[in-house]
């Protein structure tokens, strides 16, 4: 009777245990989405420090995937992969596609790779289409920002699936994270590696405490978002044709403040 017991009480806890983030997706097999990433860095809305030429405010290129629980890009308070890293300091991407491909060859946990275009200043959007798998409907990416030491936006893990249907729309603002890989504090800081290596950070208006950091702007509560990405299920009748261009204003983006 006591064996019983103790045997109810532990399959009772661990009927009680957080599943997989994508273990009950049982939506259609494949959803295709429409991605929209719209970069809101402009020198209105963050004054201090805004690289105006060698070179200019600009984004890189954004790298993603789909994949399942078993895969992970990055993560806030882990440490970059070297892949990352190269990504966040230089904008190559070499090194990261290996390791999303070897992901995918071992444990196949990812379902497909998409990219699309820089885009040549703080301001303006870029797009592609990515596929997610009802085994693979989590979305993670980066975006390396251009100058920076090691600093990028990103998401990490979205789920798209919720249950037995595929999210219609969903948007989310983007905030600076920090590599841990490079010390620099400014946009234009010259290579200074970070001996050693520290774990993903997000960067806020006073975290590094520190007046030269960029984004340093201690009058405020939380920095604006710097960017914000959109994804839009594309309807079956719509395969084949382009997604609505959305046009975000970034009026609500602006900081007031008094920089020195």
């Amino acid at each position: 009777k006591v064996i019983w017991t103790v045997l109810a009480t532990i399959l009772g806890y661990a009927s009680s245990l957080p599943v997989g983030e994508d273990a009950l997706c049982t939506a259609e097999e494949l959803a295709k989405y429409k991605i929209i990433f719209t970069g809101k860095w402009s020198q209105t809305a963050f004054p201090k420090q805004y690289p105006l030429y060698r070179p200019p405010a600009q984004w890189s290129s954004l790298l993603g995937v789909t994949h399942s629980s078993d895969y992970s890009m990055w993560k806030k308070n882990e440490y970059a992969s070297n892949g990352v890293r190269d990504f966040a300091e230089k904008g190559e991407a070499w090194a990261l596609m290996k390791e999303i491909e070897e992901a995918g060859e071992k444990i196949q946990s990812v379902h497909g790779i998409f990219s699309a275009p820089a885009i040549s200043s703080g301001t303006g959007q870029t797009s592609t289409e990515l596929e997610a798998h009802l085994r693979h409907p989590l979305v993670s990416f980066v975006v390396r920002i251009v100058p920076s030491p090691d600093w990028f936006v990103g998401i990490d893990s979205l789920n798209l699936c919720e249950g037995d249907h595929w999210m219609d729309e969903v948007s989310v603002d983007l905030f600076p994270y920090d590599a841990g890989t490079d010390s620099g504090f400014t946009f234009s800081s010259p290579n200074f590696a970070t001996i050693p290596q520290d774990t993903v950070t997000e960067i806020t208006c006073s975290s590094p405490s520190h007046p030269a950091n960029s984004f340093y702007y201690p009058k405020l509560k939380i920095l604006p978002p710097i960017a914000q990405v959109t994804m839009v299920k594309i309807k079956k009748s719509q395969l084949g044709l382009s997604a609505p261009f959305i046009n975000l204003p970034a009026k609500s983006n602006e900081i007031i403040d008094t920089v020195s």
